[in-house]
């Protein structure tokens, strides 16, 4: 199995590098603390930045990793081909994953949003790698979305067979009831972002995260 694949099967915490909740300089040191302190996959996430600004950034992150952990870019097919990013995080309104998988071929990440068990399981048929499914709870990234009855996410990762993150207002205080329903997956964002030590609230999720067993 291709590293990107291994390493994507072994991982429980996703951050969500946000360009809404920081700079790119900020950004940058909040990727390099949380990767040392056990971040197990990295997207950007910049809805608003120039192409230009993207692979600035892709590139600076990339001599960082060197293969440590995947780096994914959100939507920007184009971009991670240039850049040669370890995949992308498609919505449900963007590109087609068959289309994705075509350009960047079959060692590539293709992840995708889903809020149904019908979404989740199309993207399988169609070749995803992971779902990111949610919002579980509320989240000021999709204010406008009601946070989900934890017992659908339940069932999704029961009968999905690729890796589910759970996304959506996840925190440290509210992790452990997604560990305890056997949720062992989640995507992160302003709770690690924003957080005042974020080696600390890293080491932190992980620690709660290990013990899942999903």
């Amino acid at each position: 199995m291709p590293w990107k694949k291994k390493s994507l099967n072994d991982a429980k915490l996703y951050l969500i590098l946000d360009r809404d909740v920081g700079t790119y300089e900020k950004l940058f040191e909040i990727l390099k603390q949380s990767v040392q302190a056990g971040v197990d996959i990295v997207q950007l996430r910049d809805k608003k930045g120039t192409a230009r600004d993207i692979l600035a950034f892709s590139k600076q992150a990339l001599r960082f990793l060197r293969g440590r952990v995947p780096y994914i870019i959100n939507d920007r097919v184009d971009l991670a081909l240039i850049v040669a990013a370890d995949g992308v995080h498609l919505g449900q309104e963007d590109i087609p994953i068959t289309t994705a998988r075509s350009r960047l071929g079959a060692k590539a990440i293709l992840g995708t949003s889903c809020q149904t068990l019908a979404q989740v399981r199309q993207a399988q048929r169609v070749g995803a790698d992971y779902i990111g499914f949610g919002s579980v709870f509320k989240t000021l990234t999709k204010p406008d979305r009601a946070p989900m009855d934890l017992r659908l996410l339940q069932r999704v990762v029961k009968e999905a067979s690729i890796p589910v993150f759970a996304i959506g207002g996840i925190k440290v205080g509210n992790v452990r009831q997604l560990q305890v329903a056997g949720i062992g997956r989640v995507a992160v964002c302003r709770d690690i972002c924003l957080a005042e030590n974020v080696s600390q609230r890293t080491q932190r999720f992980k620690n709660i995260l290990i013990k899942s067993k999903s």
